[in-house]
């Protein structure tokens, strides 16, 4: 409608006019102020969604160290509990005090987990002071039970069994007759089975130096000396190097494995300083349907030849990174499979280095075939290299045309053109998982491994000698694995060390800490 028209019709006088059409453009200004506002927040609102979706996908299909570790997310998400939980404490607390305050209303929360059914139960009744009515003062009648479950722990409880053998004697024959000494891991030792466990499992999966054990069982009046601990350390490492062995040969009869390494740092006494030798770490594929197994070697350098020395006639698909060291392995018949894991990290570095549409572009393709990895996780070997040539391997065909076309367009030498070339470098060890069931199409697994490890070193700071590096790499092998199996490392060591001095070599499969792959 046209204002100044219609008002044109009308007989009225010119001041009236003129403060119709005042009003009508103050009125068409603040509309507009408010139409511009709520175009600003919802372009916000557009942008902030992106940058959110942006973040999930690269925490759902990159590694996760490129945004943030899972121990980084973990110590987040557990700061922001225990600061949210001290905040409605406090919130709760003031609103007791404050008598004028009316009373908040309970949180509903959603029902919480029950607690595993595996775990014993200790039932406390609480009966009313009495059973009669406060009212009338006659009897009441049970009409049902509330019952509640609270999570109770007890710390590590040190206890002492006794062994008592009544010794007998034979009057006729002169003799003496009592029941044998089991044998046991340390003859005539201190610990029980279930002792050394808790020893080793603290120090190599809680990463626990030997002298935070030993104020550990102080609180409890036990002293324990760093030496003894470390006596029963050594003596049941190498009991344990058996199985550690047996795992080895066992991981050199699958055809697709990971490798990976890491520096640690060891004393070097002579030079009273510390120098640099490497934990490398081998694990079977998830994808083999085995039960996985990880291993670790204490080496002292970094050299390839130790990889080679570690694989000896072995000729399968290795999944590496771009390290040098592997390179003589695939000149001898070793079949080289590249991570995309890695190959994506440029991208995702660049794109957070300055928000290149080059390297979005990247991570968008290489998303598209982990969606596709994410699918196939759960098929057969057969159906999954089915899958991989319906879908990954035309993907992959349009992703090294459009890197090829994108190379001229950049500028040489830059880093968006480093990416791309460490891409087409590798391009034949890329794409190889594709025509493969059984291939990974990352190093994500072995890493994964490796990053606790990483981690505890931090609190041991240094391995001692070699000879300590290599024990701790063969009990890392049993414990690792372990977990990986779903087993409790405690409970599995504990059991293993009970049976392990009168167990026969023939049977040492047994031992080992392999579920069944059908159990799983």
């Amino acid at each position: 409608m046209n204002l100044i028209a219609e008002l044109a019709k009308l007989d009225l006088p010119p001041a009236v006019r003129a403060a119709i059409l005042a009003q009508a453009h103050a009125d068409l200004v603040v509309k507009t102020a408010a139409q511009a506002a709520l175009i600003q927040a919802k372009s916000l609102l557009i942008e902030k969604l992106e940058f959110e979706l942006s973040y999930l996908r690269r925490m759902q299909y990159g590694a996760k160290t490129e945004a943030m570790s899972a121990e980084q997310r973990s110590l987040f998400d557990e700061e922001f509990d225990v600061s949210a939980a001290a905040i409605e404490a406090q919130i709760a607390a003031a609103h007791t005090d404050d008598a004028s305050t009316p009373a908040r209303k309970p949180r509903i929360r959603a029902g919480r987990q029950p607690l595993p059914a595996h775990l014993p139960r200790t039932d406390v009744v609480h009966e009313p002071e009495s059973c009669r009515c406060g009212e009338c003062g006659k009897h009441l009648v049970k009409v049902r039970t509330d019952i509640s479950e609270q999570l109770h722990v007890q710390p590590a409880v040190f206890s002492v069994i006794r062994h008592i053998r009544p010794q007998y004697a034979c009057r006729s024959c002169q003799t003496m007759t009592a029941a044998p000494v089991a044998p046991s891991i340390i003859d005539g030792g201190l610990p029980t089975s279930a002792t050394l466990a808790w020893v080793m499992v603290s120090k190599y999966v809680d990463h626990l130096p030997l002298y935070r054990i030993r104020q550990m069982a102080e609180r409890s009046g036990v002293n324990l000396a760093e030496s003894t601990l470390g006596s029963w350390v050594g003596t049941t490492g190498w009991w344990l190097q058996m199985l550690a062995d047996r795992l080895i040969e066992l991981l050199r009869q699958e055809k697709t494995l990971h490798a990976d390494e890491t520096p640690i740092r060891q004393l070097d006494p002579g030079n009273g300083k510390t120098k640099t030798a490497y934990l490398w770490a081998y694990r079977s594929t998830p994808l083999s349907g085995t039960a996985p197994i990880i291993v670790f070697d204490y080496q002292t350098g970094r050299a390839g030849q130790h990889a080679r020395d570690f694989l000896k006639d072995w000729r399968g698909e290795l999944m590496v990174d771009d390290y040098g060291g592997y390179k003589a392995l695939f000149k001898a018949g070793v079949t080289e499979l590249a991570c995309w894991a890695h190959a994506r990290r440029k991208f995702v570095d660049l794109h957070k280095a300055n928000q290149s549409p080059v390297a979005f572009e990247a991570m968008r393709r290489i998303a598209e075939l982990y969606v596709i990895e994410a699918q196939a996780k759960a098929l057969t070997t057969e159906e999954r290299y089915a899958l991989r040539q319906a879908q990954a391997k035309p993907k992959l065909v349009e992703l090294k045309v459009w890197l090829n076309e994108t190379l001229p367009k950049v500028a040489p030498n830059g880093a968006i053109a480093k990416a791309l070339m460490y891409s087409l470098r590798r391009w034949d060890a890329l794409e190889r998982y594709a025509d493969s069931g059984l291939a990974p199409i990352d190093n994500n697994p072995v890493e994964n491994c490796i990053r606790p490890i990483a981690i505890g070193k931090k609190n041991w700071l240094f391995t001692g000698s070699e000879r300590a590096g290599q024990r701790a790499a063969a009990i890392q092998t049993l414990l690792g694995t372990a977990k990986l199996n779903g087993l409790d490392p405690q409970a599995w060591l504990t059991d293993t060390l009970e049976k392990l001095p009168t167990w026969p070599n023939s049977r040492i499969d047994e031992l080992l800490p392999l579920r069944p792959v059908a159990e799983k």
